[in-house]
């Protein structure tokens, strides 16, 4: 289950991302999660994935 909190979301993300994942496409297919959704939170707190990067900045 991902967090809730959109900053806690950050943080779990950008950990996930870092160690375990090539991408967004391949964290959200792992956990089944949804990518827009995930997107739009953080676009709620003025972050936006960087594909080049690998993490939401």
């Amino acid at each position: 289950m991902l967090p809730n909190d959109p900053v806690m979301l950050l943080s779990f993300v950008n950990l996930k991302l870092r160690d375990f994942y090539s991408s967004l496409d391949a964290l959200c297919d792992d956990l089944d999660a949804d990518r827009e959704g995930i997107v739009e939170k953080l676009k709620g707190i003025n972050y936006v994935y960087d594909a080049e990067k690998n993490q939401f900045v």
